[in-house]
């Protein structure tokens, strides 16, 4: 029944319900590194890092550090829309994600003492959240839709279509640093 679904569906729907799949799968994975334990030092030295990127990008002001923020998420977003490495440096990055996360809760910063996978559900308060983690799972459901058709000799069909979504996910994540840089800017 199942797979009747899925052959009577438009491809339209088939992308959505793969975009949808893999931010399912980006949140498991980011959740796997924010109940990740870590050590003492690593999480101060991880906070460290943290404290001096976000010092960084507040000097640099809202446009420069937007511009900045936007550079290395896109250049993320870019290598995951390779075929089959794409989603094994994604989940890497994602993962690491979750870590720093988990890192954050271990903060002396943390008074409230919360645990990593609540502060990890307390970052989906805030817009560049969601328009990252849709570019991220846009990235990867178009590597895995570039690496059917190449299997189905079919990828420079394919090629147009990825070219299309990397255009959408450069505006998704070039808003999305703004809105950072913005908030990191107000902190």
């Amino acid at each position: 029944m199942a797979l009747g679904f899925w052959a009577r569906s438009s491809s339209r729907l088939k992308r959505i319900i793969t975009i949808i799949a893999c931010f399912l799968f980006c949140a498991v994975v980011t959740m796997a590194g924010a109940l990740t334990p870590i050590s003492a030092q690593e999480s101060q030295s991880t906070n460290d890092q943290i404290n001096q990127l976000s010092t960084s990008i507040k000097n640099m002001g809202v446009w420069r550090g937007g511009l900045t923020i936007f550079q290395n998420n896109f250049l993320i977003d870019l290598i995951m829309f390779i075929p089959v490495a794409g989603p094994l440096f994604g989940s890497y990055v994602l993962y690491n994600t979750g870590r720093a996360v988990s890192a954050q809760s271990n903060s002396p910063d943390n008074t409230t003492h919360s645990p990593g996978i609540l502060l990890l559900f307390l970052l989906f308060i805030f817009p560049h959240t969601w328009l990252e983690f849709i570019a991220y799972s846009t990235a990867l459901a178009a590597s895995l839709w570039l690496t059917w058709r190449i299997i189905q000799r079919k990828g420079s069909l394919e090629i147009i279509r990825t070219g299309k979504f990397i255009a959408i996910c450069a505006g998704l994540l070039l808003l999305g640093a703004f809105i950072e840089a913005y908030l990191i800017s107000l902190v």
